[in-house]
């Protein structure tokens, strides 16, 4: 997916390469035997690429991939960034954090897993089309009626099964308590969801897209509630645009969204649903607050307060200053 995102950016960059990793944490030993292999292998691909490129610092993330680039880089006494999307870390950031230089975090409650001294708030990078979307250009670009409330509905990249099965149980009585909702279903389950909406999916209030990328910054600025998972990005995409959210953390994602979900929840800027709750309280918890102006608005100024429109370009400062030693 990120080789098509790379392609598709219309970013320039000026290589793109490749190394062999693989998970060592919660497989079987013998998976484990086999990602070790990949893992030493892959800091040897490592090596020889930033032997040739030597470059002035490396930004990493999460996921094992980023061990074996660590690795050759300690070895080559190449500065380390590590960025931080959620608001946990995972099991390899803890690790490469021995390695890095400084910790790059979306929030400050981040600051408590490192050191004193070791992270530095830069914020969640932001796409320009994000940052340039209003309410106006989403609600004209989508066709929405500016005088109902909009449901913004999505799981993900990928889409989320469960969310849609369960607003399919609840569209037809959304819709006519007057919301309007815009549903991206993602496309591994567009023809499946479609299928199961029947006639609801021709419904005037009923805006069903298999998947926005660009676009995704309009319909979050048209929106008035979220209805979605509670992956990295929301940390940051959701106070941009000051939009009050119910989360529902993916369950087999070991805890991040969980906790992503509570940071929101937690300082008023979102309500966290379970997903095995969803069927039973989808509709309860949506029509409670998308027809409640006066909670949304207390929501909507929760969640604006979280908001850091700067990241990316904070996180290129701090790597512009690590890089100058």
């Amino acid at each position: 997916m990120e080789r098509q995102l790379v392609a598709e950016s219309g970013l320039r960059f000026d290589s793109y390469h490749e190394v062999l990793a693989g998970p060592v944490h919660g497989v079987n030993p013998i998976r484990i035997l086999f990602s070790l292999t990949k893992l030493k292998l892959g800091a040897l691909q490592a090596l020889a690429h930033q032997l040739r490129m030597r470059p002035d610092v490396i930004l990493l993330t999460g996921g094992w991939a980023n061990l074996p680039v660590a690795l050759s880089a300690r070895l080559l006494r190449i500065p380390i960034v590590i960025y931080l999307p959620d608001i946990e870390p995972g099991l390899t950031i803890k690790a490469l954090q021995h390695f890095a230089k400084r910790v790059a975090i979306t929030a400050e409650a981040s600051a408590r897993f490192f050191p004193r001294g070791k992270s530095v708030v830069t914020g969640y990078p932001l796409m320009d089309s994000r940052l340039s979307a209003n309410r106006a250009q989403g609600i004209a670009h989508f066709g929405l009626d500016p005088e109902r409330k909009t449901l913004l509905v999505f799981g993900g990249s990928r889409g989320a099964r469960n969310i849609n099965i369960a607003l399919e149980r609840h569209l037809l009585s959304l819709l006519e308590s007057g919301v309007q909702v815009m549903h991206i279903t993602g496309e591994l389950d567009w023809e499946r969801s479609q299928r199961q909406a029947g006639a609801t999916a021709n419904n005037s209030r009923y805006h069903a897209f298999a998947y926005l990328h660009d676009e995704m910054g309009l319909a979050f600025a048209a929106a008035d509630l979220a209805l979605c998972r509670a992956g990295a990005s929301t940390l940051a995409e959701l106070p941009l645009f000051g939009l009050p959210s119910i989360l529902v953390p993916y369950p087999y994602a070991w805890r991040y969204q969980k906790v992503n979900a509570d940071y929101l929840a937690m300082r008023g800027a979102a309500v966290r649903l379970n997903d095995e709750d969803m069927t039973e309280k989808l509709f309860d918890t949506v029509s409670g607050l998308i027809l409640d102006d006066a909670r949304l608005k207390i929501m909507r100024a929760k969640s604006m307060a979280l908001a850091n429109p700067n990241g990316a370009r904070r996180l290129a400062d701090l790597l512009r200053e690590i890089a100058r030693g």
